[in-house]
């Protein structure tokens, strides 16, 4: 008989939702991926690459050229250099570089400390190499953290602290204070920070992107993790990358080494000159500031509330004005009633929420954004 290694782990909520709204003919509001195409562009280099035969096994750690190309753009928007040749490793998209950091490590008994809600491959990775998850609500209607809370959950055995920012799934994102708060509680410690930040080009209200890179003293005790996939429309291409000091990239290194044999040549080379076209990031928040204003000036119609979201294409829905049901058997009742996909934030949490909010993706298009707040209009 197998011993489950997860006992608590539940099949994905995204997953779960997806499925059930499939059978209803919904729309999905609910997964991660983006109603648009990539730039035909990066379509040309791609198979530009293929036809030229650049379909063997790419080295280890990544195409040079994208490594070095990921370094200029650090630099040029944060202000610190990372050597390509030994601190940046492009990886199978950021789900996979986080559980291959927090696999090299953390040990039994190490303490994490993670923001809830959270990102939901943050606990499993935790748990499935005998490290403790240390839990930290994030507080009020804008989701901030007590750092002094933080503070005093710090202890011998803690090993790492989690950030997400631009944050899924409330929009949050993390301030300059906020930064440097980090940065003196890791202080003097053996603490590493796991730095999320594959939204970081999506930014609204004035706010912007506190990269740990922009942190000197952080930099140099943080893993930074991005992707292609939200940037470029590409989510399915499964691409990413990390960014950190030396010697822990040369721990996380070995582990990557035996999770896989290399990630998409083509995709790596193409993606190393598309580079280039620095537009292609740099609108992106504009891009994403007027689908989120579209779909709230939508939602204006309907019984729903927004939480103001400061970054991602995530937007919150409080439904307190509707119903006094659980934030599952709401969504469940959308899907089912009206034809929306949304998650239940409770689906963030370790103890299940009692919040009535709903996480809406408004990376859709401006037909799909005006059907789901029609149909919501009339719940």
């Amino acid at each position: 008989m197998i011993a489950p290694k997860l006992i608590t782990l539940e099949n994905s909520i995204v997953n779960a939702m997806s499925e059930l709204g499939d059978s209803h003919n919904a729309i999905n509001m609910a997964a991660g991926y983006t109603d648009f195409h990539c730039s035909s562009r990066l379509i040309d280099l791609v198979q530009k690459h293929i036809s030229e035969g650049i379909n063997e096994f790419a080295p280890a750690y990544g195409v040079m050229p994208l490594r070095q190309k990921v370094s200029e753009k650090i630099e040029k928007l944060y202000g610190h250099w990372y050597n390509p040749e030994t601190e940046i490793t492009i990886t199978a998209g950021a789900t996979q570089a986080i559980f291959t950091t927090i696999t090299a490590l953390i040990r039994e008994g190490d303490e994490v400390v993670i923001f809830e809600p959270a990102y939901d491959s943050y606990v499993p990775a935790i748990e499935i190499n005998g490290g403790k998850p240390v839990y930290v609500p994030m507080k009020g209607t804008d989701f901030h953290i007590d750092w002094e809370e933080v503070q005093k959950l710090i202890t011998a055995n803690t090993r790492m602290i989690i950030i997400n920012t631009p944050h899924n799934p409330t929009g949050m994102v993390l301030s300059e204070l906020d930064m440097l708060r980090l940065q003196k509680i890791i202080n003097g410690t053996r603490i590493t920070v796991l730095s999320d930040e594959i939204f970081e080009h999506i930014v609204f209200n004035g706010d912007s992107h506190q990269s740990v890179a922009l942190y000197p003293k952080l930099a140099e005790r943080s893993i930074i993790i991005s992707s292609f996939g939200e940037t470029y429309h590409v989510s399915g291409w499964q691409i990413g990358y990390c960014a950190g000091p030396a010697d822990v990239m040369h721990e996380l290194r070995k582990v990557h080494r035996v999770m896989m044999q290399s990630v998409s040549s083509p995709f790596q080379w193409a993606l190393s000159e598309f580079l280039e076209y620095k537009e292609e990031y740099l609108q992106l928040a504009g891009f994403y500031k007027e689908k989120r204003d579209r779909f709230n000036e939508l939602m204006g119609n309907t019984r729903f509330k927004p939480i103001v979201s400061h970054g991602s294409f995530f937007q919150l829905f409080s439904y307190d004005d509707i119903s006094d049901e659980s934030d599952k058997d709401f969504a469940i009742r959308l899907v089912k009633e009206v034809g929306v996909t949304a998650i239940p934030v409770s689906a963030f949490y370790h103890e299940k929420s009692k919040k009535h909010l709903l996480r809406f993706n408004f990376a859709r298009t401006d037909e799909n954004l005006e059907e789901v707040a029609r149909r919501l209009a009339k719940f």
